[in-house]
């Protein structure tokens, strides 16, 4: 399948080349456009850019350079390697980079027509940006939901106790990934989504699956013609996710209106369907629907990676591990609880958690940016309608940038004044911007809280001895004992 779906995309890529090339030609008579690989060079990398995209471009970009023009089929992509030039995305010219471009994988069931992630600056964009920020991650709506994350963060907690008495391993992720959903879940419909080990995987596999259809290079993006064959079958699989959910939102909404139902939950249902009633026009039960989708899936799956190489990191780096312990047990004790309070008084776990991110951001590449006119950068010129991508991965791992970027090292934002929060532009692991990710004041207490918790109340060690690769999609197991105070 990989050879034939390799001859097509050559195939094309020559016959496109060779309709384009003049009109590449005249281009670049009136415009500096930024340097990059040849199409040859790209097709020789194609199987490593399917396998490993954030290293792969960060390969490209050091003989290319920071700011690099990839021409394949109709899509014209620019990389961005560097804090400086991300800043001219970010900040300088946020506006004129405010739009995405529209992976075909997103086009299933319209979401792409209704996704807060995906939709242009528009007045429906600004509506749900204002639900999320106002309604949901507002620091008033998370301080309200904080006994919600104590609870389900004690279930965790339970969970690895449980396995901690039989010296049975657990798989991270996953557990991180059921108190992740259930929050979520509460949140919006006050009900746990997943209550056994097998709703958590069927779900797992569902976000995971959808997180995958947007992160894989698919042809279709860069062959419109190929959208009626749907080569690599990314699509279809879409399709079959995202309709599972949508069939779980509608049961869920259709019992919320049923009369005499008699449901006064105040939770986010109740939320977005009274403002459907009073303006229709705003949201209504289609782009509800489209809203969790989004939350569900960003708000899931990037947490439980990114708790899974905080803690492969910790486990591999016992001085590191230690230090965490020792701070915890100073100013906490133990293994007593973590309120969400405690973590501005935990300076190096915060500096886990920024280092974790920096090396291991859950969106490397985060999402596409597309260039509304023609803008100037760094003395090149961005066409209008290229698609513009920051390899954040590459960013954190720049010695330019990061002093020894391949070690682990928290100490490095001991004192540091660098944050998450998109204003310091070697380390936006949630975007920036206009764009930048509304659910990040979550994110931040969830993954503080969870990880806190986690070393202060066990000891852990790798499953067999084997610190496994996430990136591979090796789930991360670890065997927890239990601390005696």
């Amino acid at each position: 399948m990989d050879f034939v779906i390799s001859s097509i995309l050559l195939l094309l890529a020559c016959i496109t080349i060779h309709v384009l090339s003049n009109t590449i030609t005249r281009k670049r008579n009136h415009n500096k456009l930024p340097p990059g690989p040849s199409p040859l060079t790209l097709l020789e990398n194609l199987v490593e850019l399917g396998k490993k995209p954030k290293q792969t471009l960060a390969k490209l970009a050091r003989l290319h350079g920071p700011i690099m023009r990839l021409k394949l089929g109709q899509l014209t992509t620019i990389v961005i390697s560097s804090p400086d030039i991300a800043k001219e995305v970010f900040q300088t010219h946020d506006l004129l980079f405010s739009n995405r471009t529209i992976p075909h994988s997103t086009s299933v069931h319209n979401h792409s027509h209704n996704s807060v992630a995906f939709l242009p600056i528009s007045p429906l964009w600004r509506d749900l940006r204002k639900i999320c920020n106002n309604q949901l991650f507002s620091h008033k709506s998370l301080d309200a939901s904080q006994n919600l994350r104590r609870k389900k963060t004690q279930e965790l907690l339970g969970d690895v106790h449980r396995s901690s008495l039989s010296g049975e391993a657990v798989d991270i992720g996953t557990l991180v990934f059921r108190t992740s959903i259930n929050f979520l879940s509460n949140i919006f419909f006050s009900l746990d989504f997943v209550n056994s080990v097998g709703e958590t995987e069927e779900y797992k596999v569902i976000v995971e699956n959808l997180g995958r259809a947007i992160a894989t290079p698919n042809l279709e993006d860069f062959f419109p013609m190929l959208k009626m064959v749907d080569p690599q079958g990314i699509r279809r699989r879409a399709t079959t996710y995202v309709s599972k959910l949508f069939a779980i939102f509608d049961r869920l909404i259709d019992k919320r209106l049923e009369i005499g139902d008699g449901t006064n939950s105040d939770d986010m249902l109740d939320i977005l369907l009274n403002i459907s009633q009073e303006d229709g026009q705003k949201i209504d039960h289609k782009k509800i629907k489209h809203l969790f989708l989004d939350l569900i899936v960003a708000g899931t799956d990037t947490t439980s990676y990114t708790m899974e190489w905080a803690m492969a990191e910790l486990i591999n780096n016992p001085d590191t591990m230690s230090k965490a312990k020792r701070e915890l047990e100073q100013t906490i004790g133990i293994g007593n609880p973590i309120e969400e309070s405690d973590i501005a008084r935990l300076p190096y776990l915060r500096a886990i958690i920024k280092e974790t991110l920096r090396m291991h951001p859950g969106a490397p590449l985060l999402l596409p940016r597309k260039a509304n006119v023609d803008v100037e950068i760094n003395g090149y010129t961005i066409p209008q309608g290229a698609q513009i991508i920051i390899n954040e991965w590459a960013i954190g791992r720049n010695p330019s940038v990061w002093e020894n970027p391949n070690l682990f090292s928290p100490e490095r934002f001991l004192g540091s004044e660098i944050d998450v929060k998109g204003r310091h532009f070697q380390l936006t692991p949630f975007g920036g911007g206009r764009r930048i990710c509304p659910g990040l004041p979550l994110a931040i207490r969830m993954l503080h809280l969870m990880l806190g918790s986690l070393i202060n109340g066990f000891d852990w060690k790798f499953q067999n001895g084997v610190n496994p690769d996430i990136d591979m999609g090796q789930p991360l197991r670890a065997v927890p004992f239990r601390i005696n105070k």
